[in-house]
């Protein structure tokens, strides 16, 4: 009983006091188709590893270029709300004479 309920506290306290980030997780040595692991590092690459990396390359500048034509759109509804809400003050002032023109 008395062993049980240490072995418990202990686990909470570990659980409770141990950041998530504290923990290391390593990976096994030779790791199949990272480049990082060879001597040579990045340059040194299969043929598969240099083909993959260049498929990621395209994918995230396809989602920026996305991503840009999307906030160009914003940004042209948002120039022609503005344009449109100047009209209409122009048109107030216009109208309660508050400017000469």
């Amino acid at each position: 009983m008395l062993r049980t309920t240490i072995t418990r506290s202990g686990r909470l306290y570990l659980n409770r006091f141990t950041p998530i980030m504290s923990l290391r997780f390593t990976s096994s040595e030779g790791a199949t188709g990272s480049g990082y692991s060879r001597p040579g590092g990045q340059a040194a690459g299969d043929s598969f590893t240099k083909r993959e990396k260049a498929a990621e390359d395209l994918y995230i500048r396809q989602q920026e270029q996305l991503k840009l034509k999307e906030l160009k759109a914003k940004l042209q509804a948002q120039r022609k709300h503005l344009d449109d809400l100047d009209a209409h003050v122009d048109e107030m002032t216009k109208e309660q004479g508050g400017e000469k023109n």
